[in-house]
Formats: C-alpha cells, structure tokens, sequence
C-alpha cells in the first residue's frame, strides 16, 4: 500500500474541459468543475483554461473545497525559439504556481508539436530532433530547471508526450541520459507511454528515481488501434475515446504501483483522462477513478 502521508491524489480539469479542443465541455463551469473533483475524493487539481488568473480568487474556490493545485502544463519552445523568450514566460508561469503552493511545473516540448494539429496523423508524422537541436533541447531544459529549484523552490518535471519530439522510449531516455537529475525529473505518463507502444511498467521500473509526478490515464486499445490503421489525428483520438481513466482500459496498474511502493515515491498522483464529457460523464468517470486508486493503493 501507498503511504497516505507522502502520496496525494489529484485529477486534471482536461475531463471537463478541454484545453486543446474547447468546445468539448464548454458548458463546464470552473465552479462545477472543481466541486466534482472534490466531490469525487480528491484534493489536487492542475491549472485548466477556465481557472481564474488571479491566484486570490483560485485560493479560495479551491480552499471551500479543501483542494489545492498540485502542478500546470508548461508549453516549451526550446528549439524553435531564442531561450530568453521561453524563460521570460516559464518565470511567469512559476511565480504564478508558488503563489498557488504548487510544488511541481510540467513541462513539454512543443517545438514541432504535431499533438495539436487535427489534420496530421499522429502516428508517423512525428518531428526527429537532429543532434544540435538534443543538445540545445537537453542545455535549455538544465537551466529551466536550476530556475526551477533554486530560485522559486519548484521540481521541473518533463512530459512526454504522444506527437512530440520526447515520445518513444529512446528519446525518453536520452533527454534522462543529457539532463541533470538535480534539475530535471520525470512526468511519468502510463498512458502516453502505452499510446506509442512503449511498457510503462519498465519505464517506472528504469527511471523510478526520477519521478516527481505521475499522470495515470488508461487506453482503450482498440481505439489507439483504430487511430493508427486509419491516419487519425491525436485529438480524433481524444474524441473517439483513445483515453479513460485508470482501471477503465487495458494497462495492468498493480505492478505499476507496487513499484511504486516499493521504491518509495512521494508526490502527486493525478488522473488524467481527456474525454468528451457528452460521452463520459466527468464526475462519474472520476468517482470511478477514485474507487479504483484505493482499491489498488489503499489511497
């Protein structure tokens, strides 16, 4: 069993709202949004478009519910844009988050992103970084991440994501292999990792000391299946159902959070599981969830 003590659970606001394609969960208040989430059982939430931008305002939703944000997707643009202009915004973005009290920023390389794109096929049409631009990727993120730590107090962990340059297993490892473990750590992702074909059992086992937060999301296996045969787009997938919750799909969790467990891991866990809400009922999907984590985890 999980210890209580060290490990929280939270959920992303992305089953009620969705960042990328709006119109799914539009009619999702923030209010609505949050009060499930804390109806469902749990007390961390990621930042979601809808999230008031005044942190006083955030708070004290957030503290009627007995919630608190736990982490926000940082959009990176290391090798398409000068560094000076990718620090500038992930400074805005950290002073934002510690006047929250979050403890961890997720960042993502979007240079060349196809994640977002709903006419380009997600699998095989990925960007290939050259070697200049790893290096340029791997220094950028060193020194995002000393910003990070030592002057706002923030643990810098990388998002792997499907359709982007850091997806498949080698490039998970060489970004790990090239950047410092002082300053970078692992958003570890069971869904994302499942997507592309990769194990996320032995990707847990292999960088388990490198995580600082975990996204645990579920496939539906046909439906990742059925986006590959037929040149589907990242967000067709989305809407098709590509993702569920945890214990809803195909991934075995147990060995998953047994290692875990076992090598003592502290922080968040967060379930997120982008979903038409017209077909999965947010708060329904999250009680589910939620029964699901403590059943396994004793959470």
């Amino acid at each position: 069993m999980l210890n209580k003590e060290k490990v929280k659970l939270g959920i992303a606001p992305i089953a009620w709202t969705n960042d990328d394609m709006p119109d799914l969960g539009k009619e999702n208040t923030f209010e609505q949004c949050v009060s499930e989430m804390a109806l469902a059982g749990f007390t961390g939430s990621e930042v979601g478009n809808k999230y008031p931008k005044d942190t006083d305002v955030l708070k004290k939703a957030l503290e009627l519910r007995g919630m608190e944000i736990c982490n926000q997707w940082f959009s990176c643009f290391l090798i398409t844009k000068p560094f000076e202009e990718v620090e500038k915004e992930f400074r805005s973005q950290l002073e934002y988050l510690r006047t929250m009290g979050a403890k961890v920023i997720g960042a993502s390389e979007q240079s060349h992103s196809v994640q977002g794109m709903t006419d380009t096929p997600v699998f095989g049409h990925k960007y290939v970084m050259n070697d200049q631009e790893w290096e340029t990727f791997c220094n950028g993120m060193n020194r995002l991440g000393k910003i990070a730590k030592e002057e706002y107090g923030i643990a810098l962990t990388f998002h792997h994501h499907m359709g982007t340059v850091v997806q498949d297993e080698a490039e998970v490892d060489r970004m790990m292999e090239n950047t410092d473990p002082e300053y970078v750590s692992l958003l570890f992702d069971t869904g994302h990792f499942a997507y592309c074909g990769v194990d996320p059992l032995k990707m847990v086992k292999k960088y388990a000391d490198r995580i600082k937060h975990v996204h645990l999301k579920d496939i539906r296996r046909e439906m990742v299946d059925k986006v590959k045969a037929e040149n589907l787009s990242f967000l067709d997938g989305v809407r098709m159902g590509t993702f569920t919750v945890p214990g809803d799909g195909c991934i075995d969790f147990d060995p998953i959070f047994k290692v875990l467990e076992e090598t003592g891991y502290e922080g968040y866990m967060l379930v997120e599981a982008e979903q038409d809400p017209a077909k999965a009922n947010p708060l329904e999907y999250a009680i589910k969830a939620r029964k699901f984590i403590a059943e396994k985890t004793g959470l």
